[in-house]
């Protein structure tokens, strides 16, 4: 039943390999303390384990986010058991997940994202990699499933946009600044070949490649940035997300308008758009100096 599960979420769902696999973990763990806690196996379940099991991962000290998330999973499971007919009812469909504590997205200044640049040695193969990998995920916004899953054909350097296969296996177009284009033309024609070659044989189109010639995965994108921070001055810890809420933040903190960066980011809903609507400290600060009139006097008569 996990293996249909799986299958019903690659094909109808048109969900990304690594979703599924996120979806299987999450039923896996389940499983796995059903039998540690001899209460039998998945189609046995009663609505009552699942609450014990919410008390157990709030034991373990996993975050309510990450509890949210695995009673998603377990939910999108058990409906669909209950729609194969295999179980009578869905006993998650009652679950309450913890209440989420509603941060701001974390975004990078562009003296944070200079420093990593910078700290990139783009004479090496390998550099030359990560540097048009930092390129896209900060110049397009675009998620590292997304990125994992370009290929070479998928850019077009005349219109200067490349296009991507988005969650649902929706595709859209998203344009590419110079120098965007230029890291990736200096990666594909002097450095992804050397990388390949290390394959030994196994050709494949995927865009960017690991240190063995094979596709580079989401796990190994988030190596590579770990990587760049380490080389970099500071102590800055990025994740492909990071870069992505910092595209987003950056474009509207410069006037950019949410339906647009909505297109860009891939959202369905721009409710899912709306929480980038915060400002920055700095463009906080800015405003108030600007129009609040005692602080605006002070400024003008530090001025004269």
């Amino acid at each position: 039943m996990i293996k249909r599960f799986a299958e019903y979420l690659r094909v109808e769902r048109n969900y990304s390999l690594y979703t599924v696999d996120n979806y299987v973990n999450d039923v896996l763990e389940f499983e796995r303390f059903l039998k540690r806690e001899e209460y039998g196996n998945l189609i046995d379940a009663r609505p009552n384990y699942a609450r014990y099991y919410i008390t157990y991962l709030m034991e373990k000290e996993y975050s309510p986010r990450s509890v949210a998330r695995k009673l998603s999973s377990l939910r999108s499971f058990y409906k669909f058991l209950y729609r194969e007919g295999v179980v009578k009812t869905n006993v998650f469909a009652e679950a309450t997940s913890p209440k989420l504590n509603k941060t701001l997205p974390k975004f990078l200044y562009f003296e944070e994202l200079d420093e990593l640049f910078n700290s990139i040695d783009t004479v090496s193969a390998i550099g030359k990699r990560d540097y048009a990998l930092l390129e896209l995920l900060y110049g397009t916004g675009m998620r590292v499933s997304e990125l994992c899953s370009l290929n070479l054909g998928d850019i077009d350097y005349f219109a200067k946009n490349l296009i991507v296969m988005g969650k649902g296996n929706k595709e859209r177009y998203l344009p590419l600044y110079d120098g965007a284009i230029s890291a990736l033309k200096d990666y594909i024609n002097f450095a992804r070949n050397e990388l390949l070659a290390k394959a030994k044989g196994v050709k494949t189109n995927a865009l960017f490649l690991n240190h063995r010639g094979g596709p580079l995965t989401p796990r190994g994108v988030r190596v590579v940035l770990d990587n760049i921070c380490e080389r970099a001055s500071s102590n800055l810890h990025i994740s492909p997300h990071m870069l992505r809420h910092s595209f987003a933040t950056h474009l509207l903190d410069n006037g950019a308008d949410l339906r647009s960066v909505q297109e860009l980011l891939g959202h369905a809903n721009l409710s899912t758009t709306q929480i980038y609507t915060h400002v920055s400290k700095e463009k906080l600060k800015e405003a108030y100096m600007e129009f609040f009139p005692r602080a605006k006097r002070e400024v003008n008569e530090d001025e004269n």
